[in-house]
């Protein structure tokens, strides 16, 4: 627990208004978008400048204090859970776009900027900013990095490393650390740059970050398929990425999915067809017209019981504003809604597909699939109650078979929402010893203390791990 003298010292650092230790507070940051995880912290800061950042840091290392970043809180592996004796650094006051530099086609932004925030930005200049996770409308570009975040259009366009051109991050011992820049080549010393994207908020703290802008796509056509068997959903995506066309997205949805979003969006989504398939492919020029025929061809030659051409543009966002509302809508059939994001290569995806359906089966728990298809990236999630003990056992164990069933197809625990807390004791399985060997001795020597966000992907020192950790109830 944090001493009186060490808040005092914190206030004197960020001023009373940037420094939060009330009861209603700590419990609005003790969560994130995970479930079944919670922690009190000690405080909540609004540090306001890099020194505000540095001095804290210093002052954590000397108290013997952890510190743990937080954005918009939406992560999805508790990568921002407080821990034991921990303070929350709240970034979201790091709101500016700095700079969209047409000459360079890149943005300077702080890490508090909303992701959709700057992609409306930036396409006011005829530039665009692909990355676009689920939570877009909210989550902000310093997550996004801390967690390598995805998307939708991650098929074509790839994810958030593939834009960060540079940094700027306050260090564990409170170092400013600049890498990377504007330079197309650079290649002098290790690749610090590409080093930090998705280390989760446990390496630095970020400050300013570089990103790539590329050209506004100006064609764009959106492609909703129906079909009756979730295998030929999954047979017709692998026959799309054989055909050699890249898709912007090829987003998947189950019957359980479809009719949760129908509840909650009714758009007219058809309630009887066992999966759905959103495709879209973009571009300049007839090439896209062109793709998106053969693409039609390739649905039907799989068995599509339908296939539908958006007739506009408005339409077309409403196709993609239902998918993106998928995870809203499942979690509103119970408690409890635990989302994960298995991968596996594209040409596995119709096996895991059928794996994730013989969990829900096998260990007796309902679940909904969606994901984004074309990049193998599938998200299982389980509709439970976390009161009901045995049940939430029965989900541990459904994920554990689905992570393994994973990884026997060359696949991996997660795409996109990272290790955290949620996947750290499935790492081993991915990594191996020597991989989680070596991430420690890179976390031991940047951070000796481990006062920056410990206990987040692995443990540095052993312990017994069973199942995922309990929420910690709190008396309200």
């Amino acid at each position: 627990m944090l001493s009186s003298h060490v808040i005092e010292k914190i206030r004197s650092i960020v001023s009373t208004e940037n420094l939060l230790t009330d009861d209603e507070s700590k419990i609005c940051y003790s969560y994130d978008g995970t479930p079944l995880f919670s922690q009190l912290p000690e405080a909540i800061v609004f540090p306001e400048s890099d020194e505000h950042i540095s001095q804290i840091m210093h002052l954590a290392n000397e108290n013997s204090f952890s510190v743990v970043p937080r954005g918009a809180g939406t992560g999805l592996s508790g990568g921002s859970i407080p821990v034991e004796n921990s303070i929350v650094m709240v970034m979201t006051k790091w709101n500016n776009i700095l700079e969209i530099d047409r000459a360079n086609l890149t943005a300077l932004v702080q890490p508090g900027v909303v992701t959709s925030t700057l992609q409306a930005e930036v396409e006011k200049y005829g530039l665009f900013y692909p990355p676009d996770p689920g939570s877009m409308n909210v989550c902000t570009i310093g997550g996004n990095v801390a967690e390598n975040a995805g998307g939708l259009r991650g098929l074509k366009y790839g994810v958030t490393k593939n834009y960060v051109l540079g940094v700027e991050m306050i260090l564990p011992d409170g170092q400013l650390l600049k890498t990377g820049g504007k330079n197309i080549k650079d290649v002098a010393g290790y690749n610090l740059r590409d080093f930090v994207v998705g280390s989760e908020g446990t390496l630095g703290i970020f400050t300013k970050v570089l990103l790539k802008l590329i050209p506004k796509p100006t064609e764009t056509i959106t492609i909703l398929a129906l079909f009756d068997t979730l295998h030929d959903s999954g047979a017709a995506v692998s026959d799309i990425i054989a055909s050699l066309i890249t898709p912007s997205m090829i987003e998947f949805l189950d019957n359980t999915t479809i009719n949760c979003v129908e509840d909650y969006a009714k758009i007219g989504l058809p309630r009887n067809a066992e999966a759905l398939l959103l495709l879209e492919v973009d571009g300049r020029g007839s090439s896209v017209r062109e793709d998106a025929e053969t693409i039609e061809k390739i649905l039907k030659k799989n068995n599509a019981s339908q296939v539908r051409l958006a007739s506009n543009e408005a339409e077309a966002l409403k196709l993609k504003t239902a998918r993106r509302s998928a995870f809203s809508a499942l979690a509103r059939k119970r408690p409890t809604t635990i989302l994960e994001d298995a991968t596996v290569p594209r040409s596995e995806l119709p096996v895991m597909i059928e794996k994730i359906s013989l969990a829900a089966k096998k260990y007796d728990v309902f679940f909904g699939n969606f994901g984004h298809a074309g990049d193998g990236n599938l998200h299982p999630t389980c509709l439970t109650d976390e009161r009901d003990e045995q049940e939430i056992t029965r989900a541990h164990r459904a994920f554990e078979f689905v992570f393994n069933e994973a990884i026997k197809l060359g696949g991996t625990i997660t795409g996109e929402h990272g290790t955290g807390l949620g996947k750290k004791q499935f790492l081993e399985s991915v990594a191996g010893i020597p991989g989680i060997e070596f991430m420690k001795k890179i976390k031991q020597s940047i951070d000796p203390n481990n006062v920056l966000n410990p206990g987040k992907i692995f443990s540095m020192s052993p312990r017994c791990e069973g199942s995922l950790p309990r929420k910690v109830h709190h008396e309200h």
